[in-house]
């Protein structure tokens, strides 16, 4: 079952729509434009129910098939912000924003849904209910928990759930995915060291919190590569390193470390936090200082659930011809939240030879609508048939 003709007529139309977000980025929970245009085209589609404001700016849509003896109630989920990066694609259609673009092509996944939601109201060929869900904020600011703390999957009766991500890498239009453990957990960690400041021309006079941080960095490495089992998966980063003073002969009595953790499973998760913790305090005491270490549980690990994952994957298979295995990815979705609360799956759809994510050069391949909305049509029509 190949690409949906209706997606190929549509698609002049879908890839207005994608370039037009890509125009006019909008960060975390200040998605009120994008939110704003979402809602109106679903009610120009004749959706059954849009309502706006769940998870604060997010906008739930209902599609009701030609039939509902089957009770069942798909959720079909898109994320609809940007990221804080200055834009240097060179594109028609780049940010009018500076500091403000979709590096992570959040606009083709709006549009695409946007374009699925329309057939799928167009046509109604299903035996359910489908729930189309536009979340604010995935890069950081929990949106999906946002939507579900708002009572998402109670209130639509959702018991099924599907996300969908492009990937740089993958040729155009083809799908990956994995059953189980698929995108990791992501903590963050602050460390406050504190010595003795001095003058850089008498260091015997100080306790040199530079000295200790950098010490700290690379013995916060071997959490990886002697704490923990090298067959699972662990990434600890260090990636700030802050003084209170500039000057040349200055030696700080305060330094800031930053640092996030990347995780598969509660128990690595676990043990990242406490050697953390535990070197921190072990070096400072050997040195002389002292050191405040805030851990903060960012998204936790977002895992595939086994049937809907092997569905996922078969409807992938008849619209692309093949569904390719996913590696595990340790970066963070925050879809692991939804996943959390109903069974469902996540799937990458290939973006072909761009930049990668989160790069200022990034832009999302519009060659791969009419796969990606054809997939959330079949997942439709597949899982609730008329």
């Amino acid at each position: 079952m190949p690409v949906k003709n209706r997606f190929a007529e549509l698609l002049p139309d879908i890839t207005a729509w994608r370039r037009d977000f890509h125009e006019n980025p909008e960060l975390l929970y200040d998605t009120h434009r994008t939110a704003s245009i979402v809602a109106e085209k679903l009610r120009a589609f004749g959706l059954d129910e849009v309502t706006e404001g769940i998870g604060r700016t997010g906008v739930v849509g209902v599609i009701r098939g030609k039939a509902n003896t089957s009770g069942k109630v798909i959720g079909l989920r898109a994320d609809m912000d940007a990221l804080p990066i200055f834009e240097a694609s060179g594109v028609e259609h780049a940010s009018k924003t500076p500091g403000k673009m979709h590096a992570c092509g959040h606009d083709g996944h709006t549009a695409m849904l946007l374009g699925a939601a329309q057939y799928l109201a167009e046509t109604r060929n299903f035996d359910g209910t489908v729930v189309v869900i536009f979340q604010p904020a995935e890069e950081g600011g929990a949106g999906g928990k946002a939507m579900c703390d708002d009572g998402l999957m109670d209130r639509w009766g959702i018991q099924e759930v599907y996300g969908m991500h492009n990937m740089p890498g993958l040729p155009v239009g083809q799908f990956a995915i994995r059953e189980g453990a698929f995108f990791a957990a992501t903590d963050v960690f602050t460390i406050k060291l504190e010595g003795k400041g001095g003058h850089a021309a008498k260091p015997q006079d100080t306790v040199d919190t530079t000295v200790v941080a950098a010490q700290l960095v690379s013995a916060l490495q071997t959490i990886a590569s002697r704490n923990h089992d090298p067959i699972r998966h662990l990434v600890v980063s260090v990636t700030s390193f802050r003084t209170e003073s500039e000057a040349y002969n200055v030696i700080p009595q305060h330094v800031e470390l930053r640092g996030t953790v990347r995780t598969m499973d509660a128990a690595t998760r676990a043990l990242a936090e406490t050697r953390i913790k535990a070197i921190t305090e072990g070096l400072c005491a050997a040195f002389g200082a002292t050191a405040q270490v805030d851990y903060v549980n960012g998204y936790p690990v977002m895992v595939n659930s086994p049937e809907q994952t092997a569905f996922a994957a078969r409807v992938a298979e008849k619209v692309a011809g093949g569904c390719a295995p996913a590696p595990m990815v340790m970066g963070g979705e925050d879809f692991a939240y939804m996943l959390e609360e109903r069974p469902g799956a996540y799937i990458l759809v290939g973006n072909g030879d761009t930049a990668m994510v989160h790069h200022p050069a990034y832009d999302f391949d519009d060659n791969a609508i009419p796969a990606g909305c054809s997939w959330w049509a079949e997942i439709v029509e597949q899982r609730m048939p008329a």
